[in-house]
């Protein structure tokens, strides 16, 4: 959607309620030139972590690892 800032002012807290609900951005011309209005969606602390390759080989290797020789049990007190 695109107006001119005339239009906003005049609807502007109906035009800026519609970006929040829809997310769909406003574009505004103004003086020749485009501004836009979006929403900016706070990311959670899982969305921002970055991909690490760390693990060498086959991941499946992993879970199919027999530790039971390793196991020795809880320690009685």
């Amino acid at each position: 959607m695109s107006l001119s800032a005339t239009k906003l002012r005049q609807n502007l807290y109906s035009i800026l309620d519609r970006v929040l609900e829809t997310g769909v951005p406003v574009q505004v011309e103004r003086n020749g030139r485009l501004l836009i209005i979006e929403p900016q969606e706070k990311r959670s602390k899982w969305d921002r972590l970055e991909e690490h390759d760390i693990v060498k080989g086959d991941p499946e290797d992993i879970v199919h690892v027999d530790w039971s020789g390793e196991w020795k049990g809880v320690a009685e007190s």
